[in-house]
């Protein structure tokens, strides 16, 4: 049989269920075969399938030794470069504006080592992910956890990818909350006293949602994104393109810019400017401490060890990439891999060159959110409005991305049994939209709790269930436990579990000392 249709040839296991190969599994139409049925005559779902029609797209094997149960006709239709913009965009968060932070508490090769172990790492773990996908021929996160643990597997996964990703969609939406009036107050001049209607942060985050991201969540595929997720691509590459264009324009030490700027004295406090190092005439600055402007290559402080977490939680994608790959034309799992492998390389590029052409233009001075240290150069800068526009307009399309995996995970642990019913579809992304929306508005303070949650998930979802279930799922008769492939498994559950409790650690320090310089976000 021709390698390249290793995969699309029909599943054969042993009368255990175990045993067959890898390469060989196929994923079959449901046109095309019966429908198994126990002993009553009533269809067997012993392996709880989920959304029958819609996003189901577990093909395993019914354990009598002759064809796979399949539970779908669901084809793939999404091309390869979608995929890559939909899993990219998955990927691609928030936190990209405070990675030049990272890098000033870091130093650039520190940074770059971590960067890169964290990508490497996340690769693997996908990697791990489909490994464990061929062998059972599921593609659903939390029908992975059931056939290594039963139903406890699947309520874990469902529950850890549940709070992940409605962490991170708040995290998205309290940036439209707290950015959007920003900028129009910017365009429009308004003075910030006003009390206008369309400088009300609850209200545009309300509108927002109604307006674009509810209509795109009601999407029947993952697929369909495609496009906006490239869209949402495109912004942050010109934000990109605007950081490194700005490192040219802007010089440190930056009295000229706060002397030109009325709120100077504002200005010098966030920027780390010192009486000793500096005099002043008529309120503003002369001469600033030059070590604030000199690159480091490797530093340690107290900073650092919250960067660790950002970092390590920076290509967080692991829930979205069954389900892109149930949606891929022509699926294997080589084609999959390689579709992560782009995706984790292009965000591996845009991550590295914004913190490094950030750092280099505010060095020691760069700030948590690097589109705020450009604030305090100019507030009024038009190439940065338009940069905090378009990072807007991201984050508002990743939304419906991430809440794609929300939904099937509660599809997943509640509707297990049913086939895809669009009123279902529909109610439930009303509902987590309208739940959402009001944390950002009523619970201004959440973000600490959001802070533990992905402290908590993240490394489940990205380390500890993969390894997990690789070990329990890939036979023994393949892949005995003493084997290097199940060790190195091993190794990364445990480092998994060290970054919880890393992270864990840092939130708790920083609740105690009340400190709250602890950056996060997807």
């Amino acid at each position: 049989m021709d390698q390249d249709l290793s995969e699309m040839s029909i599943l054969r296991c042993s009368p255990n269920g175990k045993g067959h190969d890898l390469e060989d599994d196929t994923y079959v139409p449901l046109k095309t075969m019966p429908e198994e049925l126990d002993t009553n005559g009533v269809p067997n779902a012993r392996f709880d399938d989920a959304d029958g029609i819609l996003e189901s797209e577990e093909f395993l094997p019914n354990g009598d030794g002759k064809k796979p149960l399949a539970f779908t006709d669901f084809e793939g239709k999404t091309s390869f470069g979608m995929s890559v913009f939909n899993l990219g965009n998955a990927i691609m968060g928030s936190g990209i504006l405070g990675l030049a932070y990272a890098m000033a508490n870091t130093g650039i090769l520190l940074f770059l080592f971590l960067l890169t172990a964290v990508a490497v790492l996340s690769s693997y773990s996908i990697h791990l992910l489909l490994k464990s996908s061929g062998v059972v021929g599921i593609r659903a996160y939390e029908q992975l956890g059931y056939r290594a643990f039963g139903t406890p597997g699947k309520m874990a996964a469902g529950i850890a990818i549940t709070l992940q990703n409605i962490g991170a969609m708040s995290s998205y939406l309290y940036i439209v909350k707290s950015e959007f009036p920003l900028v129009i107050q910017a365009f429009s001049r308004a003075d910030p006293t006003d009390d206008l209607w369309y400088l009300n942060g609850n209200y545009l985050v309300v509108m927002v949602s109604i307006s674009i991201i509810l209509p795109l969540a009601l999407m029947k595929q993952l697929g369909y994104l495609g496009y906006t997720s490239g869209f949402s691509l495109s912004c942050m590459v010109f934000f990109l393109i605007a950081v490194i264009y700005k490192k040219f324009q802007i010089h440190c030490p930056f009295d000229e810019y706060l002397a030109a700027n009325h709120t100077v004295s504002d200005l010098n406090i966030h920027l780390n400017v010192t009486d000793s190092h500096a005099t002043h005439d008529n309120g503003l600055l002369h001469e600033v401490d030059n070590s604030q402007c000199s690159t480091r290559m490797f530093t340690m402080n107290f900073q650092t060890a919250y960067t660790i977490p950002i970092l390590a939680f920076a290509f967080v994608c692991h829930p979205e990439v069954l389900p892109i790959y149930t949606e891929l034309r022509n699926p294997t799992k080589k084609r999959m891999q390689h579709v992560s492998n782009l995706s984790i390389l292009v965000m591996y590029t845009m991550y590295f060159l914004a913190a490094l052409f950030g750092y280099l233009t505010f060095y020691g001075n760069t700030e948590p959110e690097l589109l705020h240290t450009y604030s305090r150069i100019d507030p009024y800068d038009t190439l940065i409005l338009c940069v905090r526009v378009a990072v807007l307009t991201a984050v508002t399309l990743t939304v419906p991305i991430v809440l794609f995996p929300v939904r099937r995970a509660l599809n997943q642990m509640f509707f297990a049994t049913k086939s895809f019913s669009w009123i279902r579809h529909v109610i439930i992304a009303i509902v987590l939209l309208s739940f959402i929306n009001m944390l950002v508005i009523f619970a201004p303070n959440i973000l600490g709790i959001f802070g533990i949650i992905g402290a908590t998930s993240a490394p489940c979802l990205i380390f500890i269930f993969p390894a997990v279930f690789y070990i329990r799922i890939v036979p023994k008769e393949q892949e005995p436990m003493r084997s290097s492939p199940k060790i190195l498994a091993a190794c990364f559950a445990g480092l998994g579990l060290a970054f919880m409790v890393m992270s864990m650690s840092f939130i708790i320090i920083d609740w105690t000392t009340g400190s709250s310089n602890s950056g996060g976000g997807h």
